[in-house]
C-alpha cells in the first residue's frame, strides 16, 4: 500500500471534504478528527463489545425489589 496519495477537496454544502481512496478506506461508519499543526488525524472509532462495556460498569449498591411478591406461586396456576 502506498504511503502518500494526493487527493482533492470539495466544498459539501458549507463543509470542506475530502474524498478517501480505496486503499484508505477506515472500518465502520463513524470516525474522530483531530487537528495537530498542520495535520488533520483521522482514526476509525473502535466499537466496543458489550461484555467490555459491562465490565467497566460499577455494581449497584441497591438490591432490586422483589417483583414477583404479590403473584401466586407458580403450582397454584392452572393451565
Amino acid at each position: 500500500m502506498q504511503t502518500e496519495r494526493h487527493v482533492r477537496l470539495f466544498k459539501n454544502g458549507r463543509n470542506q471534504a475530502v474524498r478517501i481512496p480505496r486503499e484508505y478506506e477506515l472500518p465502520g461508519d463513524e470516525a474522530v478528527i483531530r487537528r495537530e499543526g498542520n495535520r488533520l488525524i483521522i482514526e476509525a472509532v473502535q466499537r466496543r463489545s458489550l461484555l467490555a462495556t459491562l465490565a467497566d460498569w460499577e455494581p449497584l449498591a441497591e438490591d432490586f425489589p422483589d417483583v414477583d411478591e404479590a403473584l401466586p406461586p407458580l403450582d397454584d396456576i392452572e393451565l
